[in-house]
C-alpha cells in the first residue's frame, strides 16, 4: 500500500502537465522535476511518472504529426490562388479565382486535422484530471494511446 506522500507525488506529477497552459514547456519540465526526485523512493511515483512523460510526448508526436499535415495544406491553398504578377505590378493583395469547390478536399483534410487537435487538448485535460483522481487514490493508471518511450 502507498503512503500518502508517495500518492500525492504521484497526483502532483500528473497535475503539472497542466502547467502548460501557464508556462511553455511546463507539461515537460515540472514532470520531470517531480518524476526525477521521487523515483528512486517509490515505485509508484516511477511508473505515474513514466506515465505522465509517455502521455505527454506522445501527443506531442501526434501533434506535430497533425501539424505537419494541416499547414502545409494550409500553405497550399493560398499561395496557389494568389497571383504574383499582379502583386508585384499593381500592388494589390487579391485572391484570383478562389473557390471553395475547387479546393474543398485539401480544406477538409485540413480542417480535419485541426479539430483533431482540439479534439487531443480537450481529452488531454480530462485524462491528466482521471489520472490525477486515480493516483490519488492509490491506484495505478495507464493513458490510452500512449507510446512507452521511457521503460
Amino acid at each position: 500500500m502507498e503512503t500518502t506522500t508517495e500518492r500525492n507525488t504521484a497526483t502532483f506529477t500528473h497535475l503539472s502537465a497542466l502547467s502548460q497552459y501557464i508556462i511553455p514547456f511546463g507539461n515537460y519540465i515540472f514532470p520531470i522535476l517531480i518524476w526525477t526526485s521521487g523515483k528512486d523512493k517509490s515505485e509508484f511515483v516511477n511508473h505515474h511518472g513514466k506515465e505522465t512523460l509517455n502521455f505527454q510526448l506522445s501527443l506531442l508526436l501526434y501533434s506535430l504529426v497533425l501539424a505537419i499535415i494541416a499547414i502545409p495544406i494550409l500553405v497550399f491553398t493560398i499561395f496557389k490562388n494568389i497571383p504574383f504578377q499582379k502583386l508585384i505590378h499593381h500592388h494589390d493583395f487579391v485572391f484570383n479565382d478562389f473557390t471553395f469547390g475547387d479546393n474543398i478536399g485539401i480544406i477538409t483534410i485540413g480542417l480535419v486535422c485541426v479539430f483533431i487537435f482540439f479534439g487531443l487538448k480537450i481529452a488531454e485535460f480530462f485524462l491528466i484530471i482521471n489520472a490525477s483522481i486515480k493516483a490519488s487514490n492509490g491506484e495505478k493508471y495507464k493513458y490510452p494511446l500512449t507510446i512507452p518511450f521511457i521503460k
